[in-house]
C-alpha cells in the first residue's frame, strides 16, 4: 500500500484555527468540533439516513459527502469529521459483522485464538476507494474548513472482534491478554496494521488532520495498558509521522492513561469530561516535562448541551479558563454528541466557544 508520507499537495489551511491550535500556535479564535456531531442529533441527518443501514452508509460517497458537511453548515463549527465508523475498515476487508441499530458493531464469528488471528483477512486501499472518493468531495466542498479522518485505535477494535460487540467488562477481551499474549500481540498487530492503513487512505485523499479513537481503553490499568497497547498504538502514529498533520488521540475514561496515551506518538490528547483540562496538563507536563507543551481536546460533559444557556455558558466559560494552561485547545465535548440532543443548543454552544479568548 501506498504510505502516508507520499500524499500529494493537500489544501493549504494556514489560517485554520483548529490546525493552528493542534500546532501549539495561537488562533484567531478558540476552534471547536465535536464528536458524533454528524449524526443523530439532527433531522437532516435521520432524513438522508431513512432505510440505510449505518454500513452501507459509509460506502455511498455521495451520501458520506452530505452528512459529513450537514453540521458545518448548520453549527459552524471549526471542522468537519468524516462520516464513517471505526468498523468500517473490518467490515471493507471481509470481516463478517454488522451494526446493529441500539446494540453497535456485532461480529459474526469473534477472534478467539491464534487461528481466528491468521484467518483475518488485510485491508487493501481498493476496499475503501469510496472513502477516499467522498473525501475528494469534501475537500472541494469545505472551503477552509479542515476536514478530519480517524480510525479505531487496536484495543478497541479488538474489544469488538474478541467480545463479538459491545461489552461492559470486557472479559474475554482481557482473559485473552493475559492468558495468551502471544495471540493478543499478534491480534493488536494485525489491527494496528489495518487502523495505519485506513489512515493512510484517508489522508492520501485529503484530510487535515486525524484521531485515534481507543474508546475502551478505559477499562484497562496504566500498567496494562503500555504492556499490551501502546506499542501497537504508537504503532498507527509512527506510521503517520512523516505526513505533518496533526494527530489526536482519544479515550473515555482514559484520565490514569493520559501520560501514557500521549508517549504513544501524537500531537493533540483528547480529555473526556472526568478530569479539567488543566489537571490533565499538570499531569502531562509533572510526568513529562521532556516533552513539548501539550495540546489538548475537550472536554464539555455532552449531558450539560440539555441544561440552560446560563449553565451552558458558565461551563464553557470555565473549560476556556482551564484548557489555557495548554499549549493549545481544541474545544470538544468529552465524548460524542448525544442523540436526544436539541441542535439548537450545539449551535449556541459553538457560538459562546468563539466567543472565548483563545
Amino acid at each position: 500500500m501506498t504510505t502516508a508520507a507520499q500524499v500529494p499537495a493537500r489544501r493549504d489551511l494556514p489560517q485554520a484555527p483548529l490546525l493552528v491550535a493542534a500546532r501549539g500556535g495561537t488562533p484567531s479564535r478558540t476552534p471547536v468540533w465535536f464528536m458524533r456531531q454528524a449524526g443523530r442529533s439532527l433531522p437532516e441527518y435521520r432524513k438522508v439516513r431513512e432505510g440505510i443501514p449505518m454500513l452501507r452508509s459509509c460506502f455511498m460517497p455521495e451520501l458520506v459527502c452530505e452528512i459529513t458537511m450537514q453540521p458545518v453548515r448548520r453549527h459552524g463549527v471549526d471542522a468537519a469529521i468524516l462520516f464513517s465508523d471505526i468498523v468500517v475498515p473490518l467490515a471493507a476487508a471481509g470481516v463478517d459483522l454488522d451494526i446493529v441499530p441500539g446494540t453497535g458493531p456485532v461480529v459474526a464469528n469473534p477472534v478467539r485464538s491464534i487461528h481466528d488471528v491468521e484467518k483475518l483477512p488485510s485491508l487493501a486501499a481498493e476496499q475503501v476507494q469510496p472513502v477516499a472518493e467522498a473525501i475528494g468531495l469534501l475537500t472541494k466542498e469545505l472551503g477552509e474548513t479542515p476536514l478530519i479522518g480517524f480510525a479505531g485505535a487496536p484495543f478497541t477494535l479488538a474489544s469488538y472482534l474478541i467480545e463479538g460487540g459491545p461489552s461492559r467488562n470486557h472479559e474475554r477481551t482481557k482473559a485473552l491478554m493475559h492468558s495468551e499474549p502471544a495471540t493478543w500481540h499478534a491480534l493488536l498487530g494485525h489491527l494496528a496494521d489495518m487502523a495505519l492503513d485506513f489512515l493512510t487512505v484517508q489522508v492520501n485523499a485529503g484530510v487535515d488532520a486525524v484521531q485515534l479513537f481507543d474508546s475502551w481503553a478505559g477499562a484497562l490499568s496504566e500498567r496494562d495498558y503500555r504492556e499490551f497497547v501502546l506499542p501497537h498504538s504508537a504503532k498507527v502514529f509512527a506510521g503517520l509521522a512523516e505526513t505533518g498533520i496533526p494527530r489526536t488521540h482519544f479515550g473515555v475514561g482514559t484520565g490514569e492513561l493520559l501520560v501514557a496515551m500521549r508517549e504513544a506518538g501524537n500531537d493533540v490528547v483528547g480529555v473526556d469530561w472526568r478530569v479539567p483540562l488543566d489537571e490533565a496538563v499538570r499531569r502531562l507536563t509533572s510526568v513529562r516535562p521532556d516533552l513539548p507543551a501539550p495540546v489538548v481536546q475537550g472536554n464539555l460533559d455532552p449531558a450539560v448541551l440539555f441544561s440552560g444557556e446560563d449553565v451552558l455558558a458558565r461551563e464553557i466559560n470555565r473549560i476556556g479558563a482551564e484548557g489555557r494552561a495548554a499549549a493549545g485547545h481544541i474545544f470538544n465535548l468529552g465524548h460524542g454528541v448525544l442523540p436526544e440532543t436539541d441542535p439548537g443548543k450545539i449551535t449556541r454552544a459553538v457560538e459562546l466557544v468563539h466567543e472565548l479568548r483563545p
